[in-house]
């Protein structure tokens, strides 16, 4: 299998209900030599067009619309090949309109949506909670699942804001997450990467 998966951090701020804190964030493309899935364009749309260099970039898929991981999606469609789509769940078009007011998204994601980049297939999971809107993308042939800010190191994503709630993305990640195989690499929106194994023990009962 040539299909590989690459991470591009980058640092910006992070804006909502009134408060701005500096982060670093995980993008992540997947694919091969040919074609790729970019996953959260933050920030820096420089740095993640070095990184896709002359490949066809599929789609910019958005685990949510919080600003720090779409804030550059719309520079980095415009730079790629011609109608590169913007993908967004819709419960979440009230988060990137406090970003994007004069762009939407050019397509919705919706639960149980199949992606497939370069062979290999990617399933959409709506975990809201953080937000509204929140999914997660699994590729059990990579053994991997991209959760955004739903799941991190050491438990759920937070959920003290807006738009968010701590029960639901409790059930979310339960029903979800905790579901998939033990081995399951969890790549995630911020910080280290870890397993669905390891972070059983950190989710409350």
């Amino acid at each position: 299998m040539n299909v590989r998966i690459e991470r591009v951090v980058t640092s910006g701020i992070f804006a909502l209900d009134g408060g701005e804190w500096e982060v670093d964030n995980n993008v992540w493309l997947v694919g091969d030599d040919s074609e790729v899935l970019v996953i959260d364009a933050a920030h820096d749309a420089d740095a993640i067009s070095a990184a896709v260099g002359d490949r066809r970039v599929i789609a910019i898929a958005c685990t949510h619309g919080h600003n720090d991981h779409v804030n550059a999606a719309p520079q980095l469609a415009d730079r790629l090949q011609p109608q590169t789509p913007i993908w967004l769940h819709p419960d979440d078009h009230v988060l990137w309109d406090m970003t994007h007011s004069d762009r939407r998204p050019d397509a919705d994601l919706a639960d149980g949506q199949t992606i497939t980049v370069a062979g290999t297939q990617l399933t959409v999971l709506h975990t809201p909670g953080h937000a509204p809107g929140a999914v997660c993308f699994y590729a059990p042939e990579l053994k991997a699942v991209f959760t955004g800010d739903t799941l991190f190191e050491g438990g759920p994503g937070a959920t003290g804001r807006s738009y968010s709630d701590y029960d639901t993305i409790v059930a979310s990640i339960k029903a979800r997450l905790l579901t998939l195989p033990t081995e399951t690499v969890v790549h995630t929106g911020h910080g280290p990467e870890t397993t669905i194994g390891a972070e059983t023990k950190n989710i409350a009962e």
